[in-house]
């Protein structure tokens, strides 16, 4: 018997297109995501599952910009709620787009994550930026740190649910469409790191 997410949605079929990412993307069938803190080590966020990576995300959105703009932990242990908003998010998706919603996930994470950032390397006593290529793991995690911060930004203090906002975040970052924040975030670092080579 093939095991479906929470019993719903089949993972078995999920393409990844992209070659890089395929190591680090865990859509492997399971009924129950939840790791609890056992993949800890070099590399064991790889082997959460992507749903329950963005649950986890959605706890503690993380600060934009240099300058802590948002720094939250409005949801930090709510587990069950977390899961509530990604479960919520995936019907939506399925209605609107009428295919599997962890394809439309790792399409829009394949099309949000980054190819290349800058980082600061001093030399002489003067700081300059380089252009460096990120790794797999980082460009998932940035994909999914941009796309929860938009939902986040765009739901809160608003009459939007965090749940409608996350499945347009997702849709717009699958599509490859400007208006998400993820996208914009990602042209935003791969047009400094050209400015910086």
């Amino acid at each position: 018997m093939e095991f479906k997410v929470f019993g719903l949605y089949d993972s078995s079929n999920i393409v990844i297109e992209d070659v890089a990412l395929r190591g680090y993307l865990n859509v492997e069938p399971r009924l129950l995501l939840k790791s609890q803190g056992k993949n800890v080590g070099k590399f064991g966020q790889s082997k959460s599952h992507i749903v329950e990576r963005i649950a986890q995300r959605i706890s503690v959105p993380g600060h934009v910009g240099k300058k802590h703009k948002i720094v939250t932990g409005w949801n930090t242990g709510g587990y069950r709620n977390n899961i509530k908003i990604v479960l919520e998010a995936l019907e939506i998706i399925e209605k609107k787009t009428k295919e599997n919603p962890i394809q439309v996930v790792v399409r829009a994470i394949e099309r949000a994550s980054p190819r290349d950032e800058i980082t600061t390397i001093e030399y002489g006593g003067a700081r300059y930026p380089q252009a460096v290529d990120v790794s797999p793991l980082r460009r998932i995690n940035l994909a999914i740190r941009w796309i929860v911060q938009g939902a986040y930004q765009k739901s809160f203090g608003k009459k939007k649910k965090m749940a409608e906002s996350l499945a347009n975040e997702i849709m717009l970052a699958a599509d490859e469409n400007m208006e998400g924040y993820a996208l914009q975030k990602k042209n935003e670092a791969e047009k400094q790191a050209d400015a910086a080579r």
